[in-house]
């Protein structure tokens, strides 16, 4: 009994590494190294650093259009798919950073604004490539689920933005009125 459950554990432990190795090969930083290089020294900068993030995302969806428009573009499917992965993936890191920057309490109306415009861009190309009528049924099967997903990511992460960017407004709208009355009605 004793040597069965030690077996099984040791057979468990083995399949679990070899999944998370199979899982870290599988998935690869969309990022180059001169991009990473550009996040590192944009540190926790939010300005800085989330126009970076919406930069990234739209150079994604400019090389899909470039490879997708391109008639010498080999595997065209599964490039699609690879290039709407990447960019979910960054997009998600953007969201990430956001998260991070509310937690901190930080003031980040000013780059929310550009991720805000940004949202409505991103959304009108994925829709495009969504309803494009040029493309082969086969061919949009193999990137489809990748393709919805980011769309609804992006659906709600815009919705989830534009109520940031309110409350963003109010939290700073209610720290002016307690700085207006703690300095006893005279103006900052």
């Amino acid at each position: 009994m004793k040597k069965t459950f030690v077996l099984r554990s040791v057979v468990g432990v083995c399949l679990l590494a070899l999944t998370a190795v199979a899982f870290a090969q599988r998935r690869r930083d969309p990022l180059t190294q001169e991009e990473i290089g550009q996040v590192r020294d944009a540190s926790w900068e939010p300005q800085q650093r989330l126009k970076l993030y919406v930069q990234f995302a739209r150079d994604r969806l400019v090389k899909l259009e470039e490879k997708r428009n391109n008639p010498k573009t080999k595997d065209r499917a599964r490039q699609t798919h690879d290039m709407l992965d990447d960019f979910l993936l960054i997009y998600d890191e953007l969201n990430d950073n956001l998260d991070t920057y509310v937690d901190r309490k930080d003031d980040i109306r000013k780059p929310l604004k550009l991720v805000i415009e940004a949202d409505t861009e991103f959304q009108a190309k994925l829709r495009a490539l969504k309803d494009a009528a040029d493309v082969p049924r086969q061919e949009a099967q193999q990137y489809e689920f990748v393709l919805t997903n980011a769309v609804e990511t992006l659906d709600t992460s815009a919705e989830d933005h534009r109520k940031l960017m309110a409350d963003q407004e109010e939290a700073a709208k209610q720290k002016k009125l307690h700085a207006h009355a703690k300095n006893g009605g005279k103006p900052e």
